[in-house]
């Protein structure tokens, strides 16, 4: 057992921060059983960081003492090795827009997987399932606008509109339109008065 734990550490220490390890990528070193035993250990002893069901990461280490890697690296990550689109929560897209000084207390990020919490350190991070229309501009500036204006709803959405007309360009105003037909009818009309006048 300590031999497959010293080769699971070797795998980890080769990852860059925030890259997760998870059980079914070290499946060459022993059966499932054993690698998932091995990695409870490991989480056990502090050498790793349980973040969630099957997912875990090696500790940074700082002159401080160890730390858990950063949020976005992490997520970052986890959306590659899952094949997910992983994107900032509405509230959190609309603080970057500047259509609200909240800043969301929980760090919320919206995801085409299934709802579940990482465990980073102290830190915990909700993935929240969302529809696709939600995800459909990923990370771009244009994702970022249905995003919040998903979040404000269709009572406010107009103003936070109002707000972002001038802000957007042309780039990201067509591709709101080309997106329009996947939105709700509200968010549709909205985004087709803005560009269209």
């Amino acid at each position: 057992m300590e031999r497959m734990a010293e080769s699971i550490m070797n795998v980890a220490t080769t990852l860059p921060e925030g890259v997760p390890l998870a059980a079914k990528g070290l499946l060459h070193l022993g059966s499932r059983a054993a690698v998932d035993q091995t990695l409870s250990r490991l989480a056990a002893r502090g050498e790793l960081i349980r973040a969630g069901r099957g997912i875990y990461m090696r500790p940074v280490q700082t002159r401080f003492g160890p730390r858990s890697p950063s949020a976005e690296q992490t997520i970052e990550a986890l959306a590659v090795q899952r094949g997910e689109t992983i994107v900032p929560s509405g509230a959190a897209a609309a603080n970057a827009l500047g259509l609200t000084t909240q800043v969301p207390v929980k760090t919320v990020y919206l995801t085409s997987g299934r709802s579940r919490v990482l465990n980073l350190g102290r830190q915990a991070v909700e993935l929240r399932h969302a529809p696709r229309w939600q995800l459909a501009l990923g990370s771009k500036t244009s994702g970022q606008v249905v995003r919040a204006l998903a979040w404000l709803g269709p009572d406010e959405a107009p103003k936070g509109l109002q707000i972002l007309r001038s802000k957007l360009t042309e780039t990201a105003k067509t591709e709101l339109v080309s997106a329009a037909p996947q939105f709700p009818t509200w968010l549709a009309r909205l985004i087709g008065k803005m560009v269209h006048g």
